[in-house]
């Protein structure tokens, strides 16, 4: 295996982008770099992150060769162009729904883009947009 050598930079570097991340997978890599740059094992580091040992060697050379950190996952492309989801937006700020269906009714008659109710809410949110149960208050 491969030495990984930081320098005290590097390292503090790579603990602030380990705080600072909420991903689970990218906090993976960045421990896999910083165990294996203290003198840990591959199969140490994959005990104690519960993970196979070929992640850890992938994660370690990914970032070595390519200073890489973050999968390339990146997701899959938008149903609405930006000019729809532009119109959706503002028609969604000007009205209120109570439900996620009702907004992607509203889509599909417009656009004829159908929307399942998971997708449209995991969109909503990309957009800014989120939603409070309204408490009830006692008469």
């Amino acid at each position: 295996m491969k030495k990984v050598i930081l320098t005290p930079e590097q390292k503090v570097d790579l603990e602030a982008q380990h705080d600072a991340t909420r991903d689970g997978c990218v906090r993976d890599r960045i421990k896999a770099v910083l165990l294996r740059s203290e003198g840990w094992t591959t199969p140490m580091i994959a005990q104690a992150l519960r993970l196979h040992e070929t992640s850890i060697i992938r994660h370690i050379d990914d970032f070595l060769n390519k200073n890489k950190l973050k999968p390339d996952n990146g997701g899959s492309q938008s149903y609405l162009s930006p000019e729809q989801t532009e119109t959706v937006v503002n028609h969604i700020s000007e009205h209120t729904y109570r439900y996620s269906y009702q907004i992607a009714d509203y889509i599909w008659q417009e656009f004829a883009i159908r929307f399942s109710i998971s997708g449209l809410n995991k969109w909503l949110h990309q957009q800014g947009f989120s939603y409070k149960q309204p408490k009830g208050v006692p008469h």
